[in-house]
């Protein structure tokens, strides 16, 4: 038995309480989308629908099996070939606020980048706040290590709740060697982590966009970094800012297991395929992990059918007080 006031989950699933739209551009693309999160029922998980793809060919489902990219963002693919590109912010933005189930209509293929961090998504959803529904929340617990190593390595290691250590090293003097480490909880990722920003260097910026990427990126919506400074006007929000985006990158990437970790994630030089590589690897490790139920009073090992049902009716939940 794993107490959950060790693991800090809330015992219950949780999805939106009411719907939320939002509009932007994406990061790579550049186009114009409009995006909807609407409520979803228990055991739906996170996921996507393109509404510009034909019938039959819309979903896309947050899962780790369906990414078909990780060079500079996470792309996911259905099997019709529909893509999602750069999902991992609002990711991230869910599982910090430990949201399990939604469904997000895209009327483009990529989900738009707003400021570069987590922090619209994060402020968008406490304003509307969530719903506890009547359903017990599943969860993946580490219980041997999972390494995979090269020039840099991630693993997971077996811990008594959900934390996440990134280490970064770049030669650029403005970044240098960072280290940032988290308790994944809803405060704490909304305080130190939700508002980091993806980052770019300047002297690649034009092969990027030769290669049609970065097509929407600018200062209001990533840091630019040359070889001596910060180039956006305002500086950084956080003097770690940049490990800092890297832990929430791997917060996103995580989620795609769809379901929360109690382990500890470490990482040296953490990028998407790393994580990715992690991911497939935790897959192959059968042993490794168990899925367990997260009970009111601790949680367990069993199947899908053994987990408890809540009181009827649902509870809503606002703000910060998203604990379940």
């Amino acid at each position: 038995m794993l107490p959950n006031r060790h693991s800090r989950i809330p015992s219950w699933q949780h999805t939106l309480a009411r719907e939320l739209t939002c509009v932007g551009r994406g990061l790579h693309t550049g186009r114009r989308v409009s995006m909807r999160l609407r409520p979803a029922e228990p055991d739906t998980g996170i996921r996507f629908l393109r509404l510009d793809a034909g019938p039959g060919q819309r979903l896309v489902t947050a899962d780790w099996r369906n990414v078909t990219e990780s060079e500079l963002c996470t792309v996911i693919t259905n099997e019709s070939g529909v893509t999602v590109h750069t999902v991992e912010h609002l990711l991230a933005a869910l599982r910090g606020c430990e949201i399990d189930n939604a469904i997000i209509e895209l009327d483009g293929p990529e989900v738009p980048i707003m400021d570069g961090s987590a922090a619209p998504f994060v402020s968008l959803l406490r304003r509307i706040g969530v719903v506890r529904q009547p359903a017990a929340r599943r969860a993946l617990l580490v219980r041997k290590p999972v390494v995979v190593s090269g020039d840099r390595y991630a693993a997971l290691l077996p811990a008594p709740r959900p934390q996440i250590t990134v280490e970064i090293d770049f030669p650029n003097p403005v970044i240098g060697r960072q280290r940032y480490s988290l308790t994944l909880e809803p405060e704490a990722f909304a305080r130190e982590v939700a508002a980091a920003r993806t980052f770019g260097f300047a002297h690649e910026l034009r092969a990027l966009q030769a290669r049609g990427l970065a097509a929407g990126g600018s200062l209001a919506s990533a840091i630019l970094v040359d070889e001596q400074r910060v180039v956006n006007e305002e500086g950084l929000r956080f003097p770690d800012e940049f490990a800092r985006h890297k832990l929430l990158d791997c917060v996103g990437d995580l989620a795609l297991l769809g379901v929360p970790v109690i382990g500890h994630f470490v990482a040296y030089k953490p990028g998407h395929r790393l994580c990715h590589q992690l991911l497939r690897a935790l897959d192959a490790a059968g042993d490794a992990t168990s899925r367990i139920v997260v009970d009111a009073d601790g949680a367990y090992d069993g199947p899908a059918d053994a987990a408890p049902s809540a009181d009827a009716g649902s509870e809503t939940i606002r703000d910060s007080q998203a604990r379940g």
